[in-house]
């Protein structure tokens, strides 16, 4: 499943796009999550755009707090 879309939608550079699709496909492969896995993935997005929102742009500093966030 691509994220691709829900990030588009948001008011984001590309390169911040980039950066989120990254951050997400990371946290989703290091959480074991798939394509069965609809809402935990869908939360993981929620969870990007709002790092994101918050100013993150580094995709290693996104997936990390997006990762504390999920594991808290």
């Amino acid at each position: 499943m691509t994220v691709y879309p829900l990030f588009r939608n948001a008011a984001f550079e590309p390169e911040a796009i980039s950066t989120m699709t990254w951050a997400h496909a990371e946290v989703c492969r290091t959480l074991g999550l798939d394509e069965r896995d609809h809402p935990d993935i869908d939360r993981v997005a929620r969870t990007v755009i709002e790092f994101a929102q918050r100013g993150a742009r580094d995709q290693n500093r996104l997936r990390d707090c997006v990762l504390r966030a999920l594991r808290d």
